[in-house]
């Protein structure tokens, strides 16, 4: 599990690659990064799970802080390359009202 940092220049939008599972032993790891780049001045953000097989409930609950924060802050988190079980998650949870979610990180930061 590795967590991969990155920033689209043109738009000025940090993403964040979440490579294996988001569980319970390393959302803190996530949570950092994304407060990390908070604390530089970035607002936009997008996390790819393009490489991401699972997600607990705790990395659930992680991104959803996450999200608020961004947005107290005046920004915004979307959530790109879902899997078609991470997507029914969503739903079935109905986070994906809470997140916009995007096929893939280009499209994700080409709507900013």
């Amino acid at each position: 599990m590795s967590f991969t940092v990155r920033k689209d220049e043109a738009k000025g939008v940090v993403i964040v690659g979440v490579d294996g599972q988001l569980i319970v032993g390393n959302r803190h790891d996530l949570k950092k990064k994304v407060l990390d780049a908070m604390e530089a001045g970035e607002r936009k953000f997008v996390v790819d799970f393009t490489a991401t097989g699972y997600i607990d409930s705790s990395g659930l609950g992680v991104l959803v802080s996450l999200a608020k924060k961004v947005r107290e802050a005046g920004g915004d988190l979307r959530l790109a390359g879902l899997n078609e079980d991470l997507r029914t998650l969503f739903e079935l949870t109905k986070l994906d009202t809470l997140f916009t979610l995007m096929d893939s990180v280009e499209e994700a930061v080409a709507a900013f």
